[in-house]
């Protein structure tokens, strides 16, 4: 199975040389924000995790691949989930949409009977969409116009709604957002923002969003207890706001 980001990460190392460098330096450079609760996001492309050095390291929080499309589940979700959760790690599951191969409600559906269902655990956080550029063939916006892209993502999130009783989670890039549901502002007021910005500083937010919840700030981090590169991210908050979150009490 392709892994999108992994895709996204080839495209950028075939850039400049300037480019390249400035890259380097956003991976080792904090982030300047108040935010200090940091997470992870994790997919089978970092192999066995040692979640216990992971949670040593100061990782308060991770988001980890469980489904895409219709029928793919991450194969090493289970064993990712599960000791996430004994290491003290507030774990979310992520589904990565194909908008092109079934209606939004299949999917959902998908994702939440194969380990993005919720619990309130003080562990547990909402599922979370992501949403992006199509890496496969059909185009960017997965071949669908602005309003078939919002009833598509409309469909997702109220199933997932009805399955679990949260608002899930949106990952996305403003760029993408912007273009591909022609600035839909409708999910904000509920759904929390998982804003996708390699950069410094979260940068413009996707039209209508007026704050991020969280913010993926690299994609060349590092972690104790996990081998080569992994996603870094921040909770826009602190930890009791982030166990608020996961227990539906915010």
């Amino acid at each position: 199975m392709i892994r999108t980001r992994s895709l996204r990460r080839l495209f950028a190392a075939g850039l400049a040389v300037v480019a390249a460098t400035a890259a380097t330096l956003v991976a080792t450079t904090a982030p300047a924000s108040a935010a200090t609760v940091a997470g992870i996001d994790v997919s089978r492309y970092q192999g066995t995790i040692n979640w216990t050095s992971v949670r040593n390291a100061g990782i308060e929080f991770a988001f980890i691949k469980a489904t895409e499309g219709t029928s793919y589940k991450d194969p090493n979700f289970n064993a990712n989930y599960t000791n996430a959760y004994y290491a003290g790690v507030i774990r979310g599951a992520y589904h990565f949409a194909r908008p092109n191969i079934s209606s939004g409600a299949i999917q959902a559906n998908y994702l939440a009977s194969n380990g993005g269902a919720w619990s309130a655990d003080s562990r547990t956080l909402p599922a979370a969409l992501d949403i992006e550029g199509n890496p496969y063939s059909g185009g960017y916006c997965y071949g669908l116009t602005t309003s078939g892209m919002r009833s598509w993502i409309a469909d997702f999130l109220n199933t997932y709604r009805s399955r679990t009783g949260r608002y899930a989670v949106i990952y996305t890039t403003t760029s993408w957002w912007n273009q591909c549901t022609g600035s839909w502002t409708g999910p904000w007021a509920n759904h929390p923002l998982w804003i996708a910005r390699w950069s410094s500083s979260p940068g413009t937010l996707p039209a209508g969003a007026s704050v991020w919840s969280f913010w993926q700030y690299t994609s060349t981090g590092s972690v104790s207890g996990i081998s080569g590169n992994v996603d870094r991210n921040y909770w826009n908050g602190d930890r009791s706001r982030l166990i608020a979150l996961a227990n539906n009490t915010a």
